[in-house]
């Protein structure tokens, strides 16, 4: 095999090649879709983070202890530090009633709502889609 053949099969299967010059930027650099997608994928990355969307998607609003109660095999101590990390991300909305005893509820922000078409597209893509795929 030649050196120039070998380096038209690498430019035929680089699919970013294929994209037009042009519009390259929207798929690569640091304001293209991988930066945005990375972001988001940090966003609600973490073993609780999508039960705790899904959860709260299920319900307008839920104290940490109905959550608690919900999503199983999750610790107190799990679930306060990624409520924070949503909420800092600002996924998720803390809802403090300043009441004694204290009463806070959780519910999706704007962009959580925003964010969960996307999520359930996702489950119905992992759906379609065998872990294994054959070859």
């Amino acid at each position: 095999m030649t050196a120039e053949r070998s380096i038209d099969q690498v430019k035929d299967a680089s699919t970013h090649l294929k994209v037009p010059a042009e519009e390259r930027g929207i798929c690569l650099g640091p304001d293209g879709a991988v930066a945005y997608v990375t972001r988001v994928i940090r966003m609600i990355q973490g073993r609780w983070k999508l039960p705790i969307l899904f959860r709260l998607y299920a319900d307008p609003s839920m104290r940490a202890l109905q959550l608690l109660r919900d999503i199983p095999g999750i610790s107190q101590k799990m679930l306060t530090q990624h409520l924070r990390e949503l909420e800092k991300d600002c996924l998720v909305e803390r809802i403090d009633y300043n009441e004694s005893p204290p009463r806070v509820d959780y519910r999706l922000s704007r962009w959580g709502r925003e964010l969960m078409p996307v999520l359930i597209e996702a489950r119905r893509f992992a759906a379609a889609h065998p872990a294994e795929p054959t070859r």
